[in-house]
């Protein structure tokens, strides 16, 4: 019973540890890659639906400002309609006018009808004329939304390509990490995680390129560079805090 509780809590070497925790690095930094590969295309996906919704809000704008046109042109000739009216009574009024006075007023009315005419013909023009505006951008914004809801068709298309062929290969690269984490020790893991995730390239582990940190390329002391190398103790660039190994360790030759 003792002997199978001492295998269960197996003591691992620096050398093992160092090469479990370059594994994981591997691993999340594949994850990381499909991550990437796939990251782009929701954002440009999020960006097309976002422009083609302010398309169709814009366009919807476009007709309602068209019927509020049409409704001010019906307005405006329901209008012209009394003024005629009232023109055609004052004049019928002036066969029987008893003074000037009431012929004067009587013409002042029908001339301010006639103004009134006139300027309620121009803003039919105005109406009218924005009217043909609004119809002509409503063509184009179209033309220019029908592009975009291509432009997603075919973008959604690629992300659900991609999707599905790296979903299976990201399960079984998520799956091995969790089993690799599982004979990683609690405070070690912690580390790496918190190394990673303030690392821009999110590497957290990496090993001695050109006698120089694998992660900032600083440049590591020949007697450091020698301890890496004998895997005796867990090693951190006193710059930007990488865990670092040696090549060989890596499995990359120099």
């Amino acid at each position: 019973m003792a002997t199978t509780k001492k295998t269960a809590e197996k003591e691992y070497t620096v050398e093992e540890k160092l090469s479990a925790l370059y594994q994981l690095q591997t691993m999340v930094t594949e994850i990381d890659k499909i991550k990437t590969l796939r990251g782009e295309l929701p954002l440009e996906v999020q960006d097309l639906e976002d422009e083609i919704a302010g398309l169709e809000t814009r366009l919807q704008n476009y007709q309602t400002e068209i019927k509020d046109y049409e409704q001010a042109v019906v307005d405006q000739k329901h209008k012209i309609t009394k003024s005629t009216r009232l023109i055609e009574k004052y004049k019928s009024q002036l066969d029987n006018v008893r003074n000037n006075r009431e012929f004067d007023n009587l013409s002042k009315e029908i001339e301010f009808q006639g103004l009134e005419i006139e300027f309620l013909e121009k803003k039919i023009r105005e109406f009218t004329e924005a009217i043909k505006q609004k119809k002509e951008e409503i063509v184009n914004l179209t033309e220019r939304l029908d592009g975009r809801k291509s432009d997603l068709t075919q973008k959604r298309s690629e992300l659900e390509e991609i999707v599905s062929e790296t979903r299976q290969e990201e399960e079984k690269l998520r799956e091995k990490a969790k089993k690799l984490e599982a004979n990683i020790e609690p405070r070690l893991l912690t580390a790496f995680k918190r190394i990673r995730k303030g690392a821009r390239n999110g590497l957290a582990v990496v090993y001695i390129q050109r006698d120089a940190c694998g992660g900032c390329f600083n440049k590591i002391p020949p007697q450091k560079q020698m301890d890496i190398k004998l895997r005796k103790k867990v090693i951190v660039c006193e710059y930007c805090g990488r865990v670092m190994i040696d090549p060989k360790l890596a499995g990359v030759e120099q």
